[in-house]
């Protein structure tokens, strides 16, 4: 019997990205509603009661209605909102975060999807503190650019409105500087640091698409660690893991202008991972991801089929 399945919320830009990669599943009974009845209380709620397991991409206080309107149905719920992703009743969905996590997600009845900015720097940092090769109270910067849809159909509809002159600027435009952007807090629930990072994001004008910076001083490394070092506490980390490449470590660095292109891993759920060691002991982190595919619709793929004990990259382009 097909498992049924209901987006609620399936015309955002995170629910259009799932709907489109499960669309040709034959195992899953994919719901969704009309859009005459897509905002009427009484048929979502409906729908996420009969559901096996409700897929929310919502605002996060819709989501924490429909978290409500599912309780003592036996509905499992996956949200993709921040509403609980640090909240310990919930299991984070990020399946690579550490040895047990699928099991997690596997058994899980409310996981909650990370962001996407967070997973890249979390799967970055974690394995690093993990191995005591970085001071869990480092104060870390980050330097993050995303592409414009991971701003939601409002940032998607100014970048591409040709009044705004948006699709010509040269230059990526940082944003939230003067507030706690919303990934802050799980990215340091879940890195493993005690020390909140300095978090300066940018936005690029392009539809998707990310590039994660995580520099390291050599002050913040245990002494004497080398890049290959933290290439190899990475790779010991992720070695197997389907959707996770850990570039070779190149010392000294053989690269060009397009080595770390924010759009290289667009339309698949594929995270990259670049280490680039520097000859003063510094150590510079980068991660390539499609902000709409590992950083949201395919991470939560993911999930989904971990929480119906299907194969873990079912539906998933590598």
């Amino acid at each position: 019997m097909a498992h049924r399945v209901y987006i609620d919320g399936h015309a955002g830009t995170t629910g259009l990205r799932i709907r489109e990669w499960l669309a040709n599943r034959n195992d899953l009974a994919l719901a969704t509603l009309a859009d005459a009845d897509r905002k009427d209380p009484a048929a979502r709620r409906e729908q996420v009661r009969d559901a096996d397991v409700a897929v929310l991409c919502l605002p996060d206080d819709a989501a924490r209605e429909a978290v409500a309107w599912a309780e003592g149905s036996g509905t499992r719920i996956l949200d993709t909102s921040t509403a609980h992703r640090i909240d310990d009743d919930w299991v984070y969905g990020l399946p690579e975060l550490a040895p047990g996590q699928r099991e997690a997600i596997r058994t899980g009845d409310r996981v909650a999807n990370p962001g996407c900015y967070a997973s890249g720097f979390i799967l970055a940092a974690r394995p690093l503190i993990d191995a005591g090769l970085l001071e869990a109270g480092a104060a870390l910067s980050c330097h993050a650019l995303s592409g414009y849809s991971g701003g939601g159909r409002p940032m998607i509809e100014n970048w591409e409105d040709p009044r705004s002159g948006l699709a010509d600027l040269g230059y990526a435009a940082p944003y939230a500087l003067d507030r706690q952007h919303k990934h802050v807090p799980e990215m340091l629930h879940y890195s493993g640091l005690t020390a909140e990072p300095q978090f300066l994001p940018a936005v690029g004008p392009f539809r998707c698409g990310m590039r994660i910076q995580l520099p390291l001083h050599a002050d913040r490394l245990a002494p004497g660690t080398t890049g290959k070092q933290v290439w190899e506490a990475l790779e010991a980390r992720y070695r197997g893991e389907p959707f996770l490449r850990l570039h070779p470590l190149a010392d000294p660095l053989d690269s060009n202008e397009r080595s770390f292109d924010p759009e290289a891993c667009n339309g698949t759920n594929r995270i990259e991972l670049h280490v680039v060691p520097h000859p003063s002991g510094h150590v510079l982190l980068v991660v390539i991801l499609d902000n709409l595919g590992k950083g949201a619709a395919g991470v939560a793929i993911q999930s989904l089929n971990l929480m119906l004990g299907r194969p873990e990259t079912e539906a998933l382009q590598t």
